[in-house]
């Protein structure tokens, strides 16, 4: 498996180390799990292909409710 390098702060060394230790995770696994999540927060393959096959007729957007009147507090 691969190893990767980076270089941060002390302070932020520190932090990384307390919440590897509060989810109970070696630094290693920790950060492997936040770069893992980052990287899988892409749009599924097809999903804006799903639209386009959409044929009702479009969406409206409703009305708006009137605004509310406030007391001027000044």
């Amino acid at each position: 498996m691969p190893q990767l390098h980076c270089y941060v702060s002390e302070d932020i060394a520190k932090r990384l180390q307390a919440k590897a230790e509060s989810a109970q995770l070696s630094l290693s696994k920790y950060l492997a799990l936040l770069v893992k999540r980052d990287l899988n927060h892409d749009w599924p393959e097809g999903y804006f292909e799903i639209f386009r096959q959409w044929q009702g007729d479009p969406p409206e957007r409703p009305t708006s409710d009137a605004w509310e009147e406030r007391l001027d507090w000044q």
